[in-house]
């Protein structure tokens, strides 16, 4: 399973379906970004491989494990540590689950966080690990 958390449009967790994923989690709070986000995955036709749940990536509410975690949090705020941490106190992390996340340059690298691969492209960076707590 897939989590595609700070959602958006879907984009990454809908490529993730495409690509073969048996499903995936969608975590978006903004109003017009689920609007988006529904038409889709509709469009997609996902709907029955597909969870949308509105909620803020920082507070979710208790969870089922997912292998592959998707990340893509508003720049400079520092979101993605903390979004970890609250997916996995909130149990949505599977163990050794493959975590992607894209951060500006200047955003911190998660604590404890050993890269498998790392990437930088104009403003942004991709980083990859796996979950171990």
């Amino acid at each position: 399973m897939v989590l595609d958390a700070f959602a958006g449009s879907g984009a990454l967790g809908l490529e993730a379906l495409s690509r073969g994923a048996a499903g995936a989690t969608f975590i978006e709070q903004d109003r017009a970004a689920l609007a988006a986000l529904r038409r889709n995955v509709a469009a997609c036709r996902a709907e029955d491989r597909s969870r949308i749940v509105a909620v803020d990536a920082l507070a979710p509410s208790r969870g089922t494990p997912h292998d592959l975690v998707l990340l893509d949090p508003p720049y400079g705020k520092g979101l993605v540590g903390r979004a970890v941490s609250a997916f996995a106190t909130a149990g949505w992390l599977a163990p050794g689950a493959l975590i992607a996340a894209e951060f500006g340059k200047a955003d911190p690298t998660p604590d404890g966080v050993s890269p498998l691969a790392e990437r930088a492209h104009g403003a942004a960076r991709l980083v990859i690990w796996r979950h171990t707590a």
